[in-house]
């Protein structure tokens, strides 16, 4: 049997998952394409104060590679990444990696695919495996002026460390999941620090244990007390996970659990109120802090409510008029989930525009494979991200079906997944997500026209089953000849 060549993009946990699993199936022959200089994926670009991951890192991790030395239950960016290196060095796979290249264009010609780079090179796969992720593409608020202001502005994706924020006033525009961890590194610097706020997010308690020497100690020596601890998570978010579309009066639940936080640890009323998320839990993403809102009630913290208008040199204006002073602006304004490949300029099968495909909202059969485009399947793809859960896990699933579609590739063949097997998926999918939670409000898990195009319905334990298998007769198999 001819081995295929692969391509992978991105050395996230997708991309490296992907390579590891081809290795752990005697595959050799692929390729990992970076436009870093180093692995990492979004734990490699996110350096902002206070990055972690708000899953358990006992669960956040490769289930065939615990990592006994985690410090912490959950653990931060510098942890995480170095984590990702040493799984890179021990499954060997440096050889594969290429660094500082960039895919800009992808074309499928005569069962191959050829992809532009942004250096002007031309690099031939026989299958392409995009592991570039949701969480990529940072995005800038669409404010009047935002170019105007006179001080250092910057995205918390694209952290800039040269400014010391000591003594400053710093305007924080945006409150989701990165706010929730930077602000309270940040707050304790700054002169005065102004939040401002579109949505309140329902932040549940956040279980960290610091481990000590004696639990690494017990990890390596009882590896079976970490599968316990992520056994215990796992089985939580699946629960969790119910929530969100079978059983939303569980929902109620995790409410209470969050209001009660917000009042033990915000004890003025009126800042509460600002607090006191507005829309049905699980709707946007939830949130994990036990420092976010004490942070939000110190002395030196103003939590604004009202629009934003324009940026100016000197701040930010407010609809209201009033002009909120800044030296600084972090942006954490989350990132461009909905534009999936984006801006890679991919064509399939006769010049087919993967963009025009979706032009009403990405899709994919398992959030892999896309009809009139042989040999391309996505990691971390449309609807696979998780309301509750590891991402880690769902990867995991996904290596495991893509590696089944290589070793069923001989020669020079392609596989395309059925147009009519896809759509069937895609509207079973999309019924489930019209009863899920995430209809109730506007975030970033749907399209400007409404479409869920981010968040699987179901437990990963679903996933697991509908892709431990790939069925051939999803698929159109096809020779080509030898060029």
């Amino acid at each position: 049997m001819t081995q295929q060549q692969v391509v992978i993009i991105g050395t996230g946990f997708g991309g490296i998952g992907m390579a590891i699993e081809l290795k752990r199936a005697g595959i050799d022959s692929f390729t990992i394409l970076e436009k870093g200089t180093e692995v990492g994926g979004v734990w490699r670009e996110n350096t902002y104060p206070g990055a972690a991951c708000d899953i358990p890192s006992p669960y956040y991790s490769f289930s065939y590679e615990p990592n006994a030395a985690w410090p912490s239950r959950f653990s931060r960016q510098p942890d995480i990444h170095a984590y990702l290196k040493r799984v890179v060095d021990k499954y060997g796979l440096g050889p594969h990696v290429r660094f500082g290249v960039e895919v800009t264009a992808a074309t499928f010609d005569q069962g191959r695919w050829l992809l532009d780079t942004a250096k002007g090179e031309q690099i031939t796969a026989d299958v392409l495996v995009p592991a570039t992720g949701q969480l990529s593409r940072p995005a800038m608020p669409n404010i009047p002026g935002v170019e105007s202001f006179g001080g250092p502005a910057f995205h918390s994706a694209t952290w800039d460390h040269s400014v010391d924020l000591t003594g400053k006033r710093v305007a924080v525009i945006g409150n989701g999941a990165s706010a929730v961890q930077f602000v309270p590194e940040i707050q304790p610097k700054a002169a005065h620090l102004t939040v401002f706020q579109r949505s309140a997010p329902w932040i549940l308690p956040r279980p960290q244990v610091e481990y000590r020497p004696w639990h690494h100690a017990m990890f390596r020596a009882l590896p079976v007390t970490q599968k316990v601890e992520r056994f215990a998570f796992w089985l939580l978010c699946e629960v969790l996970s119910l929530a969100l579309v079978d059983a939303k009066p569980m929902g109620r639940a995790v409410a209470a659990l969050a209001r009660f936080q917000l009042r033990r640890q915000v004890p003025d009323p009126v800042l509460r109120a600002k607090l006191a998320p507005d829309h049905e839990p699980g709707c946007k993403r939830g949130l994990f802090s036990g420092d976010y809102l004490p942070a939000l009630a110190q002395p030196n913290v103003s939590v604004e409510t009202t629009a934003i208008t324009e940026i100016i040199p000197e701040g930010v204006r407010t609809a209201d008029g009033v002009v909120h002073e800044a030296d600084v602006i972090v942006y954490g304004t989350g990132f461009k989930a909905t534009e999936f490949l984006a801006p890679m300029a991919i064509h399939g099968a006769d010049g087919q525009k993967l963009a025009d495909t979706w032009s009403a909202g990405a899709h994919a059969y398992l959030g892999m494979a896309v009809p009139g485009f042989p040999n391309l399947f996505i990691m971390y793809g449309p609807n696979t991200n998780l309301g509750v859960g590891s991402i880690v896990y769902i990867l995991e699933s996904q290596a495991r079906y893509i590696r089944q579609a290589v070793l069923r590739l001989d020669g020079r063949s392609s596989l395309e997944v059925r147009a009519d097997v896809a759509d069937r998926y895609d509207r079973k999918i999309q019924a489930r997500l019209a009863r899920s939670v995430w209809t109730t409000c506007s975030s970033w898990y749907r399209t400007a026209a409404g479409r869920i195009t981010n968040n699987w319905p179901g437990t990963v334990s679903a996933y697991r089953l509908a892709t431990r298998t790939l069925n051939p007769d999803d698929y159109h198999h096809t020779a080509w000849e030898s060029a």
